[in-house]
């Protein structure tokens, strides 16, 4: 039964996931009493300037491996099999073809993107699909997001726990939360320089990493060292 459900929804290329793409889906899940975190890697990424460098089936293997676990989070490649660019927008009415309702949906984003959210196709009148939740990133406050679409400061609230969504169209639930400072440009920089990145992904995903010598990553140095 999906009334009454809140969904969370974390999009992203993913190249790779990281222990901040999980932070952010916990913070949302904790201010917000969400029952459920849907990860959705993107095929054709339309705000990113390079192509992802692992492939689709990489990048979603590994999201899948960072959640297995957690019992709160499931993948979906709707993404990945739809052609084109890879819009929010669009991703959110396949939700509600599915039979989700805007009031049910929960669209998480840290607060670097959502400074960026006025170039995003279908800006702003995607707001009217979802509750959209900015989590608080290091680099870029709150405050600092939000003061690049000052239009949008009448949806804005303070996110709480067990908030109660009343009538009205969606609303930008703001989360202040500790999140890792960590990028995947970072762990594809230490990866090509053959540094470690225990401290940045789920152990899963740096042994899908290693195996698959992806961004490349050489020979598992710390598994070696077990094995002498």
């Amino acid at each position: 039964m999906r009334r009454g459900r809140r969904l969370g929804i974390l999009g992203g290329t993913f190249d790779p996931i990281h222990v901040g793409h999980l932070d952010a889906g916990d913070a949302a899940r904790d201010a917000l009493a969400l029952d459920e975190i849907l990860l959705i890697p993107a095929h054709d990424p339309p705000h990113r300037q390079i192509d992802p460098s692992a492939t689709v089936y990489h990048r979603f293997a590994l999201v899948s491996l960072a959640v297995a676990e957690r019992t709160a989070y499931r993948v979906s490649d709707m993404e990945l099999v739809r052609q084109g660019p890879s819009y929010t927008a669009d991703t959110l009415r396949a939700l509600h073809a599915e039979g989700w309702h805007a009031s049910q949906l929960f669209f998480i984003l840290g607060t670097d993107a959502f400074a960026e959210i006025a170039a995003w196709y279908g800006f702003p009148s995607f707001f009217d699909l979802a509750h959209f939740v900015v989590i608080a990133r290091p680099g870029t406050t709150i405050e600092k997001a939000v003061a690049r679409t000052p239009e949008l400061r009448v949806r804005m609230c303070a996110a709480a726990h067990g908030v109660r969504i009343g009538e009205g169209p969606p609303r930008i639930f703001l989360v202040e939360a500790q999140t890792h400072d960590v990028s995947s440009s970072t762990i594809r920089e230490r990866l090509a320089a053959a540094q470690p990145i225990d401290d940045l992904v789920p152990a899963s995903v740096a042994r899908h990493i290693l195996k698959h010598h992806l961004y490349g990553a050489v020979d598992d140095l710390h598994g070696e060292n077990e094995r002498l």
